[in-house]
C-alpha cells in the first residue's frame, strides 16, 4: 500500500513533541520519520515563537517573555531532551566505568549532576534570548530546534549505539543514510541563512563544532550514543546556537 507522504512528518511530530497528533503509527513509520526531524523542530520552534510573541504583545517584560520562550521549547518536546541531559550528566560525571555509566543513565532517578545540567541549559538559553533584540528572538526560537533535531540525525549517522541490547533510539538506526544526513544538514543551513543570515550561519557552525566535540566525548566515555545522549546533543546544539547568536550584540 502506498504511504501517505505526510505519515513520516506526523510520526516525527508525535515522537518529538506533545502536540496532539492522534494517529496510530507502525514501528517502521516511526523509524522512517527520521528525515522529518528538522520539520518537527520547525513546528516546535514556531509554537515557542508564537507564545513569546503573544506575551510581548500583552506587554509582559522581556525577561518573562524570554523565559517563556525557553520553557515552551522544552515543554512542546515534553521535556524529553532535558531528561536526556540529566541522565547523561549523571552518568558521564559519575567517575565510573562504562557499564556503570550506562546503568546510571538508565536509572529514572536524577542526581546533583543532572540537576546542574538542566539548570545550566535553561539558564544559558534564557540569558541568550534575553540578550537578543526583539526582531531576532522569534527567529532564534524557530531556528534552534531545527538545528537541534538536525544534530540528532548527524549523531545517529556517525555514532554506533552504545548498548548491545538496543533501546528507544535504535528504532532509527536502520533508516539512517547519507541522504538523510545531507537533507538534515541542508535544512539546518537553509533555515540559518533564511532566518538570521550570516550571523545565523556562523552560530550554526559553532553549534555544529560543539556537537561534534560532544559526540567524540560520547564515543570515548561509552563507545557511542544512546537515546539520552541524542537528547543531550539536541539541547547542547540549541544552547550553543542561541549563545553564539548573541556575540557582538548588546541587550535590547
Amino acid at each position: 500500500m502506498r504511504k501517505n507522504p505526510l505519515t513520516g512528518f506526523l510520526a516525527a511530530l508525535q515522537f518529538l513533541s506533545v502536540l496532539p497528533v492522534n494517529v496510530r503509527f507502525a514501528t517502521d513509520d516511526i523509524g522512517r520519520s527520521l528525515v522529518w526531524f528538522p520539520a518537527a523542530g520547525l513546528v516546535i520552534g514556531m509554537c515557542a515563537a508564537l507564545g513569546h510573541g503573544l506575551l510581548r504583545m500583552a506587554g509582559m517584560p522581556p525577561l518573562v517573555c524570554a523565559l517563556a520562550g525557553v520553557l515552551l521549547l522544552a515543554g512542546c518536546s515534553g521535556f524529553l531532551h532535558l531528561d536526556g541531559v540529566a541522565d547523561t550528566a549523571d552518568g558521564f560525571f559519575s567517575a565510573r566505568d562504562r557499564d556503570r555509566m550506562l546503568a546510571i543513565m538508565r536509572d529514572s532517578r536524577i542526581g546533583a549532576m543532572g540537576v546542574m545540567g538542566i539548570f545550566s541549559i535553561l539558564a544559558l538559553k534564557w540569558a541568550a534570548l534575553a540578550s537578543l533584540p526583539p526582531d531576532l528572538i522569534w527567529r532564534a526560537l524557530v531556528l534552534a530546534p531545527i538545528a537541534g533535531r538536525a544534530g540528532q540525525i548527524l549523531t545517529l549517522h556517525h555514532l554506533p549505539y552504545a548498548r548491545p541490547e538496543g533501546g528507544l533510539a535504535s528504532l532509527f538506526l536502520a533508516y539512517r543514510s547519507r541522504q538523510t544526513m545531507i537533507t538534515a544538514a541542508a535544512a539546518a543551513i537553509g533555515a540559518a541563512a533564511l532566518l538570521a543570515g550570516e550571523r545565523g550561519l556562523l552560530a550554526l557552525g559553532i553549534a555544529a563544532l560543539f556537537g561534534f566535540a560532544f559526540n567524540l566525548w560520547c564515543r570515548r566515555k561509552i563507545g557511542g550514543m544512546t537515546g539520552d545522549t541524542l537528547g543531550a546533543v539536541s539541547e547542547l546544539t540549541e544552547t550553543v546556537l542561541l549563545c553564539a547568536l548573541t556575540m557582538g550584540r548588546s541587550p535590547s
